[in-house]
């Protein structure tokens, strides 16, 4: 069993030593690749580098949340900013010799005793188990003001910013169904709620009913602005009609996986676009794993951090049933 002798460290480049183990392919370089640095994969390498494995974690340093201004629903990490989060995160694994490198992972392939895993710079890495922690990435609406503002008046959880604007005007940005459901949600934070549809809705008279008996006004007028000031949003401006004050938009305009590897990989996917997982992070895909919001689990920190937990555990124990075979 690998036996840990140098701090895991950031960097920009990587020294796994070929090594032979039960009669595996000498090539093997880690016992686990982990794809994604956020707190999916970060959990993951935690667990598995007190397993003394040997684990390899890589990341482009682009987190979902990157725009916030604080994570929410973590106990002990409530607030925190998510960079602080992650740096927190790294620093813990220092005493584990788990190495983690600024670099993407742009193509993995099933072979003999594992996987070659191939980097953006041209270079093979090869490990006996592969997890997928890449995430997803919200499709911000095409309005102006939108992007700039993401994070900073414009969300898609209330769980993580429904808080924040209790009591206070609120938008939800869509021209679906879900749009209607989060809509309704949100009544939980405040009572006063408006669905901007973007134009002509598809919704139907019973579901037109339901928002109005509970109070949410539907407007079907284009939006041509999100206005504000210092990246507080103030209000919504629209192609004909007055101006509506709202403190928060909210939007469910779908995402999309932060990577194709799960793709590619042949993983099953299911309607939503996340990857289908079994309750210990395993996928279709023997030796594949995958934790967070790529998975089809609840889309919170914790729920992230908690499933790379479950798949470091499942990795551990398929090691463990080939090196005692």
């Amino acid at each position: 069993m690998y036996r840990p002798t140098a701090p895991a460290r950031w960097h920009g480049g990587c020294s796994g030593r070929a090594r032979q183990r039960g009669g595996l392919n000498e090539a093997i370089h880690y016992d686990a690749i982990i794809v994604g640095g956020g707190p999916a994969g970060l959990s993951a390498a935690l667990v598995l580098g007190r397993c003394r494995r040997r684990v390899l974690v890589c990341d482009t340093g682009s987190p979902r949340n990157a725009a916030s201004r604080g994570l929410h629903g973590f106990v002990t990490r409530d607030g925190v900013l998510p960079q602080e989060f992650l740096q927190i995160a790294r620093a813990e694994l220092e005493q584990y010799a788990v190495e983690v490198l600024a670099r993407e992972v742009v193509a993995a392939e099933p072979e003999a005793g594992g996987f070659a895993v191939t980097l953006g710079d041209g270079r093979t890495l090869r490990c006996r188990k592969l997890l997928l922690a890449t995430g997803v990435v919200d499709q911000i609406p095409e309005i102006p003001g939108a992007r700039e503002m993401y994070g900073r008046g414009v969300y898609h959880c209330p769980y993580c910013d429904g808080w924040e604007v209790r009591d206070q005007p609120v938008a939800v940005y869509g021209p679906g169904v879900d749009a209607a459901k989060l809509a309704l949600g949100l009544t939980t934070w405040t009572r006063d709620v408006a669905l901007l549809t973007g134009g002509k809705s598809r919704l139907r008279p019973e579901r037109r009913a339901r928002l109005a008996r509970n109070g949410v006004a539907v407007r079907e007028d284009r939006i041509v602005a999100l206005e504000g000031r210092e990246d507080i949003l103030e209000r919504v401006v629209f192609a004909s009609g007055e101006p509506l004050p709202r403190r928060a938009l909210f939007f469910r305009t779908g995402q999309h996986q932060r990577s194709r590897l799960a793709e590619k990989l042949g993983c099953a996917l299911n309607r939503k676009g996340t990857v289908t997982t079994n309750r210990l992070s395993g996928t279709c895909v023997p030796g594949v794993f995958c934790a967070g919001d790529a998975s089809d689990d609840v889309q919170l920190v914790i729920v992230a951090a908690a499933e790379g937990a479950k798949a470091a555990f499942a990795i551990n124990h398929e090691l463990q049933r080939e090196d005692l075979a």
